[in-house]
């Protein structure tokens, strides 16, 4: 019997995308650009840093660990109340929060094969069981997934709109699916991408904690700018929440994540910023694929997820050498893809002009 649990052997870790500092290091490049990681390319609200400066003097005192201040906002933002609401150290922990939250050690998990990979890391690090059902034209099978629940079947995690395929489920599909599934099963919703949405049809899926097995994952980190610091939260009904706040740690979200938060919620004029930017971004970025005639899956998110019909790897390599870093899909098991990150305009056209060469 080894020291380390067998499991965690098994485990295969996440691979974050390339940072900027370890590509300049390592090719010694200037002027690199990362569409790799789904970030703001427009960089962090200036409210918010504003309320970074402001708060970084109180840096010798622990953070409100109940985040009172956040979740008033977010309570009159998203119409729920604070009790509604749970606060995590990003998406990441959150999930993790769930998971322990939730399911049993005889109790399996359900998703995609093909969605962010924490869902089945983070189930494999808590020692739990997940079973992950194909894609369908690259969407969530739903039908596919409701096969395969049995009495087992705890949690299910579903991406919308889903990284890395950029695709989603609709109002009518996900209502058809919650309605067909056992009421003791608890769907969660993970919205990352959904301040990118400009499609009348996408699920208004705040409302469903108040009749549904249903929580909802939102975060701070892709159109807010606030990746580096961490920060998102859950709503749920507050039964589930009252269960997750005795699971997350105790000072999870520290005071400049919470006050950086706090002040992009105010901050409406960056966010109309953020979107006209990513929307322009990704008509040139179809524009410019379509010219090339490489094949690419239409996105609602801030990403377009390519068919590089060669190695994806290759091709990240190559745009790489040209201070590009886009991210390879090798690990979601599409070899012949890349994921693009939609940048600022400037980074957009260098990213096409590398593509060109590395193809």
């Amino acid at each position: 019997m080894g020291i380390v649990r067998e499991d965690i052997r098994k485990i295969t870790p996440y691979k974050a995308g390339k940072p900027i500092e370890e590509t300049r290091r390592e090719l010694s490049l200037r002027g690199i650009i990362k569409l790799a990681s789904n970030e703001n390319p427009l960089g962090v609200s200036p409210k918010a840093l504003k309320a970074i400066l402001k708060n970084s003097k109180g840096l010798n005192r622990y953070p409100d660990s109940n985040g009172y201040y956040l979740k008033q906002k977010l309570s009159c933002a998203f119409g729920v109340s604070p009790s509604n609401l749970v606060l995590g150290n990003g998406s990441d922990e959150l999930i993790d929060v769930v998971i322990k939250t939730f399911v049993e050690y005889d109790e399996n998990i359900i998703t995609s094969a093909t969605t962010f990979l924490e869902y089945a890391i983070i189930a494999g690090v808590n020692a739990r069981k997940v079973v992950l059902v194909a894609l369908k034209d690259f969407k969530y099978d739903l039908e596919g997934i409701r096969r395969v629940i049995n009495s087992k079947t705890k949690l299910i995690f579903i991406a919308n709109p889903n990284n890395p395929t950029g695709t989603y489920v609709n109002k009518k599909e996900l209502d058809a699916f919650l309605n067909a599934i056992p009421k003791d099963v608890v769907v969660v919703l993970d919205e990352a991408y959904d301040t990118f949405i400009d499609v009348g049809d996408f699920p208004e899926s705040v409302s469903y904690y108040k009749t549904r097995n249903v929580v909802l994952l939102k975060t701070f980190s892709k159109a807010y700018g606030l990746a580096g610091l961490r920060i998102g939260f859950a709503i749920a009904n507050s039964e589930f929440c009252a269960c997750m706040e005795k699971v997350r740690q105790p000072f999870n979200v520290n005071s400049l994540a919470q006050a950086a938060a706090l002040a992009s919620l105010g901050d409406r004029g960056f966010l109309r910023k953020t979107k006209k930017a990513i929307w322009a971004g990704k008509q040139y970025l179809y524009d410019s694929l379509d010219a090339m005639g490489l094949a690419y899956v239409p996105s609602v998110a801030n990403f377009i997820l390519v068919n590089v019909e060669k190695s994806g790897i290759e091709v990240f390599k190559k745009m790489l050498t040209r201070g590009v870093i886009v991210r390879d899909m090798q690990q979601y098991g599409l070899k012949d893809y890349i994921r693009i990150t939609v940048g600022t305009m400037d980074e957009n056209r260098k990213c096409i002009n590398a593509l060109k060469k590395a193809v």
